[in-house]
């Protein structure tokens, strides 16, 4: 776009959201793969396939504590009609029995033990009376009873997980017994966070008569944090020109975070200072209430020029900056909120040719709108459950609409 100084002018336009998305998604290939270690990797993206170099078990192995025999020797076996074996050694996990059996031999074994050449089944142990090298079956088994074939778990040659799979625990655990100490996964992106503004007070530090306390920055942190975004440097600016295009022009970072300085007043310098040094893609955005949101590159990295208003800058990272986060380390662009239908209780309003987000509580089954919702009332979205994006082409929904709403918590996070 033609850059326009809009300081102390107003927007004349406002992009509208899927044009931004669209634009964003053409710039968000997943990032190049690196190895970490198995133990880091819960959570990472698999960045390449993985193929099983081996058969899971290697081996035969008992699925119970008992005896390994040949089962078909077992026939006819009952408490009125016990048969004797010869125990003739042990089999247990890590030391196996070395030898072979042979007829009416049976070998005392333990569960995930290899079973010995010569037998094809495991009686339980519950069905054996044993005295001395001597042992009575009152039960019997067929062949292949109780015990775990080679390659049961994991057949040699197949894949195991796809590439672009988010690690569970479990997969983890299947990765260790494939013997992998270094995992594949995409690079998680880096994050640079520019908080500007005269006005802010880190917190923890002493308070001017006119200040207010940073919260953009920790609510931004944990936002990075939950799209698995590694923050690589946070810097707290005032509004100076020649500081800002310094911070802006730091390298190593996939995303740059600006918040404050991104709207329409005489000390909003990010814009034109993004427009000189990279690219000023979009500048004001037809969303409420994020609406000074600007976006651009600057080098290889995607600029975000955050409102400073705590709830437009919420509402500007989840839309926008997060879904970037995201895309970069291989994840879903979607928002990562759980959805559910609910019935309005009363009205909600809003304008055509903009997307609205509206922060809503939950009451039962019925939602409605948080009454005070301003754009630096924060609270809100603290008192909210969650929110409703009402589209560009919608006036609003009615009382008893059934509408989807974004949930803040996961559901075991609600209160009882």
């Amino acid at each position: 776009m033609k850059f326009r100084d809009v300081r102390m002018r107003g927007f004349e336009k406002r992009a509208r959201l899927s044009a931004v998305l669209d634009w964003l998604d053409a710039h968000c290939a997943s990032l190049p793969g690196e190895s970490i270690p198995l133990a880091e990797s819960a959570g990472r993206i698999l960045a390449e396939e993985i193929v099983a170099t081996s058969n899971i078990p290697a081996y035969r192995r008992s699925a119970m504590d008992g005896y390994a025999i040949a089962g078909e020797e077992t026939t006819g076996a009952s408490d009125y009609s016990p048969l004797t074996f010869r125990v003739v050694g042990e089999s247990w996990p890590g030391s196996p029995f070395s030898g072979k059996l042979y007829s009416t031999q049976a070998v005392r074994i333990m569960t995930g033990a290899p079973v010995p050449e010569g037998a094809d089944a495991v009686l339980p142990a519950e069905q054996a009376s044993e005295a001395g090298d001597l042992v009575e079956f009152t039960g019997s088994v067929p062949p292949g009873k109780n015990v775990g074939a080679i390659g049961e778990d994991v057949r040699e040659g197949t894949s195991v997980l796809p590439a672009g799979r988010r690690l569970r625990p479990q997969d983890v655990g299947l990765l260790a017994s494939l013997g992998l100490a270094v995992v594949p996964v995409i690079r998680r992106p880096k994050v640079r966070m520019l908080i500007t503004g005269n006005e802010l007070a880190a917190v923890g530090q002493p308070i001017g008569e006119s200040q207010i306390f940073d919260s953009n920055s920790p609510m931004l942190h944990s936002l990075i944090v939950r799209d698995s975004g590694e923050l690589i440097e946070q810097l707290h600016l005032r509004d100076d020109r020649h500081l800002i295009s310094e911070a802006l022009q730091r390298p190593g970072a996939d995303v740059l975070l600006v918040s404050g300085g991104s709207s329409v007043g005489a000390e909003d310098y990010a814009p034109s200072l993004l427009d000189e040094l990279g690219e000023l893609d979009f500048h004001g955005m037809a969303i409420r209430p994020a609406s000074p949101t600007g976006v651009g590159r600057l080098g290889s990295a995607i600029v975000f020029l955050l409102p400073g208003n705590p709830v437009s800058c919420l509402c500007a990272y989840d839309l926008l900056a997060g879904r970037t986060i995201r895309q970069l380390g291989g994840r879903s662009p979607r928002l990562p909120y759980a959805t559910r239908e609910f019935v309005l209780s009363k009205k909600i309003v809003s304008s055509v040719g903009r997307l609205d987000y509206c922060r809503v509580c939950i009451d039962e089954e019925r939602v409605f709108p948080v009454a005070t919702s301003g754009a630096s009332i924060l609270s809100s979205t603290s008192r909210a459950d969650g929110f409703v994006l009402v589209p560009e082409e919608s006036e609003g929904y009615a009382v008893g609409t059934t509408v989807s709403v974004h949930l803040y918590d996961l559901p075991f996070d609600r209160p009882l």
